[in-house]
């Protein structure tokens, strides 16, 4: 059997031209928003070609028509009625819109908190989910926490929503990948932890992995010194009242954010 390969350079081509077309699709789908600049062009028009910003009321000034209301509206559609306006008022016959995205401001999403490049970024598509934009943001930071929280405006109100991010993949809560919109912010905090001293190998603070026991939290810092004893173990958990409870934990108890595990020394 005889095995076809493609040059190298047409390959490349092909990826180029797929590339190109995944990019122009996206540029398509976005929904213009107040701030953002395009250039608008009209084929066998060129005194039709402007470069210009779509106004806080989601509108620019376009020649022969006017204003046109353009904010919320796809790329594409924008093009559909522009063309709309100048073929109804008797300017141009079939008139072929082009509009192309020069600097994107209007739908953007700020990214917040532990991730790897926080910032503002840009809805390029209408259909956005929460973990494209946290992978612009480079994902979330070894010491960031499992649940993003998203916050925004959804008809007319606050919107505020809390999202464990493994169980989108791992539990297949494929809703809570949700759609975002401009003005949408997410807050990534820092992963909760429990701290760990006395007769312990390495004492310090370390992350709260989910379901972990004193255990496997004793394990993390190295397990206990020559003089330390993992049955003689004392927990100080705060309490909701703002104290402090001294508890002698199991090994199997669970461990729960900013708990503090000191390991005695052993009694023989």
């Amino acid at each position: 059997m005889t095995t076809f390969r493609l040059p190298r350079f047409l390959a490349t081509a092909l990826l180029a031209l797929a590339s190109l077309g995944a990019h122009a699709q996206g540029q398509a789908d976005y929904p213009l928003g107040a701030g953002d600049t395009i250039r608008v062009q009209v084929f066998q028009n060129p005194d039709l070609t402007i470069e210009t910003r779509v106004s806080e009321r989601g509108s620019i000034t376009y020649p022969l028509i006017g204003a046109v209301e353009l904010g919320g509206l796809s790329v594409a559609a924008a093009e559909k009625k522009i063309a709309d306006a100048l073929q109804t008022g008797g300017f141009i016959q079939k008139p072929q819109v082009n509009i192309a995205l020069i600097q994107i401001r209007g739908n953007q999403v700020s990214v917040l908190g532990q991730v790897a490049r926080p910032g503002r970024f840009p809805l390029e598509t209408v259909n956005t989910r929460l973990s494209d934009m946290l992978a612009n943001a480079g994902g979330a930071t070894s010491g960031g926490d499992d649940i993003a929280i998203v916050t925004g405006v959804r008809d007319g109100k606050l919107f505020r929503k809390e999202v464990d991010i493994p169980s989108i993949f791992l539990a297949e809560k494929l809703q809570d990948n949700m759609l975002l919109q401009g003005g949408d912010t997410i807050y990534v905090h820092r992963a909760p932890v429990f701290y760990i001293y006395g007769e312990a190998q390495r004492s310090g603070s370390y992350r709260i992995e989910r379901g972990m026991t004193v255990m496997q939290a004793l394990a993390q810092g190295g397990g206990p010194n020559a003089r330390g004893s993992e049955k003689r173990l004392r927990l100080h958990r705060k309490q909701d009242s703002g104290g402090i409870q001294q508890l002698e934990p199991q090994l199997t108890d669970p461990v729960l954010p900013n708990d503090v595990i000191y390991v005695k020394e052993s009694i023989f």
